[in-house]
């Protein structure tokens, strides 16, 4: 346990830490970016490289483990599990890359591959669950920011890779394997759990607006010098300039701490934010989110009894007689959550959305020089940019509805699927052009419903096991690649290039069947979307009622 510390600035330290973290955490969106070496380097064939991509998904999203970490060890702990893994898992893919090592058995780089892209499971959960807890009235909008930022790591990432190794796939690798862990290492001291206020600060509105339109600002200037980089000639100069403005970019949120420290502000009714290292692992994490059901029956004021009825609120209606559980907005063990209905559907709502899109990203570099694309890396970047504005847009679009007329998160999520169906038949319809428009397409929608998840499960279920939660419903991500990808995508494109009598294919016909299949995952994931949307309107109804979420005053320890 280390010294508590007091204040305000705190939180906002361990953000800007968080955001630095965050890229880090995004090293698994980068496998396209070396996945050819993979592919050339040891004569792997598509459908081989697909699998690969899958234990990649499945590294990513396999965070049950880490979610569990968080209720009981302090955020350096699960970090320093991330920068083990990335370290061993990456230094196994480069030796392999490089040759260094020699006839390395496909399963043994399988496996390392789950071990790499794992790291960002733990990553990723620290600096999500623990920021999440220390601003829970902010919770959709700091779920957009930090999976925003862990989207932008692969642009992040392309612009390292194009701009101070010309592309070399051996030295992103390199820096994945060395880069990440020292990032880590020296930022895991802030990224830590505190004390948040329970009433709105105005403040707090204004410190997410400005990160916001910086994290904005960072993503159309990443998109930019990476198309410029390579459409022009640019020298080594500009080239390190644009990574310096980038790194400026990352600093960003570190104005909002300094700024508190040059100019306090007095507040009024609003008590110090205390932080602290470490965890009492009997008592769990400082911040108790939603309300136990004891404090709840104790509640005797008129503003307690509000608070009690806006919590007590379940899919199906209002509670009726002696509560067997937890309802809806308190915190639910996973057992619990396991038998709700609407638990089930926000997972397959999610797994068709992102199981279908994920298929897309790892097979994208693929899917363009089928149709004779061969500049992969705008295409990528293009992709992070709009993944990013879908997590940033899903997270401030849906709090901004959800305060004002209580609109299920899940709403957008049923539109972002409608919006799917549409794009997969633009990709099979192969049209000049329109490879461009179909891929920002995509990012946004899946970005968006990343975004929508985390928040919708952390309001349903509470916050208390959120890590469980979130990293649960993530699992349809590798099952989606596994099925969609592994099993259909890399299927057809290897039967098409038989067809062809070579080894690559060529044409629309390489993904057309598995695009017009992804368009049906989504129209089923648009119904099941709609039916969830109206099971929970009443939760948000009850949850929001007074315009924003609010905890019970007397669930703070």
């Amino acid at each position: 346990m280390q010294t508590i510390k007091t204040g305000t600035r705190p939180p906002w330290v361990g953000f800007a830490a968080a955001v630095w973290v965050g890229v880090a955490a995004g090293n698994s969106y980068c496998f396209p970016l070396y996945s050819h070496a993979l592919k050339s380097a040891l004569g792997f064939s598509q459908q081989e490289l697909t699998v690969l991509g899958v234990a990649n998904d499945l590294g990513e999203n396999t965070g049950i483990l880490p979610g569990i970490a968080c209720n009981y060890f302090p955020p350096w702990v699960v970090l320093l599990v991330g920068v083990v893994s990335s370290f061993f898992g990456y230094g196994v893919i480069w030796l392999a890359i490089t040759k260094t090592v020699q006839n390395l058995p496909y399963w043994f780089l399988w496996v390392a591959l789950v071990l790499a892209a794992n790291s960002s499971a733990w990553l990723g959960t620290a600096v999500i669950v623990t920021n999440l807890r220390n601003f829970p009235l902010s919770r959709g909008t700091v779920a957009g920011l930090l999976k925003g930022y862990i989207a932008l790591s692969a642009a992040v990432f392309t612009e390292v890779s194009i701009m101070l190794f010309n592309g070399s796939a051996s030295a992103i690798l390199l820096v994945f394997t060395l880069g990440i862990p020292v990032i880590c290492l020296a930022l895991m001291y802030y990224v830590r759990p505190c004390i948040p206020a329970f009433e709105p600060d105005p403040s707090e509105n204004a410190h997410f607006m400005f990160t916001q339109a910086t994290s904005l600002l960072l993503a159309i200037f990443l998109l930019t010098t990476t198309i410029l980089k390579n459409t022009l000639n640019l020298n080594d100069t500009v080239s390190y300039t644009f990574i310096a403005v980038m790194v400026v970019f990352l600093l960003s949120p570190l104005a909002i701490p300094i700024k508190m420290t040059l100019f306090p502000a007095r507040k009024k009714g609003i008590g110090p934010v205390e932080c602290s290292e470490g965890l009492d692992s009997k008592t769990g994490p400082l911040l108790t989110p939603s309300s136990s059901n004891t404090t709840l029956a104790s509640s005797n004021d008129d503003e307690d009894v509000s608070n009690v009825n806006m919590l007590l609120a379940v899919g199906e209606g209002a509670v009726k007689g002696k509560k067997r559980g937890p309802s809806r907005g308190e915190d639910f063990s996973f057992r619990e959550a396991a038998v709700k209905a609407d638990f089930w559907l926000l997972w397959a709502t999610y797994f068709l959305g992102i199981g279908s899109g994920v298929t897309v990203l790892n097979n994208l570099a693929q899917i363009a020089s089928s149709v004779g694309f061969t500049d992969t890396s705008t295409l990528m970047s293009l992709f992070s940019f709009c993944n990013f504005l879908g997590r940033l847009g899903g997270g401030a679009v849906s709090e901004y509805f959800v305060r004002l007329n209580a609109t299920p998160r899940t709403f957008w999520t049923m539109i972002t699927q409608i919006i799917m169906v549409l794009t997969y038949l633009l990709y099979a319809s192969a049209l000049d052009g329109t490879l461009y428009a179909a891929t920002a397409l995509l990012g946004t929608c899946y970005g968006l419903q990343i975004a929508i998840m985390i928040s919708t499960s952390s309001e349903l279920f509470g916050l208390k096991n959120f890590g469980i939660f979130f990293n649960f419903m993530q699992l349809g991500n590798p099952l989606g690649a596994l099925l969609f990808s592994g099993m259909l995508a890399g299927y057809i494109y290897d039967t098409e290039a038989a067809n062809q009598g070579t080894s690559t294919c060529m044409g629309p016909a390489c993904f057309r069947l598995t695009f017009l299949v992804l368009a049906c995952v989504c129209g089923l994931g648009t119904i099941l979307s709609l039916i969830l949307t109206i099971r929970i309107r009443p939760v948000y109804q009850m949850l929001y009622a007074g315009g924003s979420f609010r905890l019970p005053q007397s669930s703070v320890h």
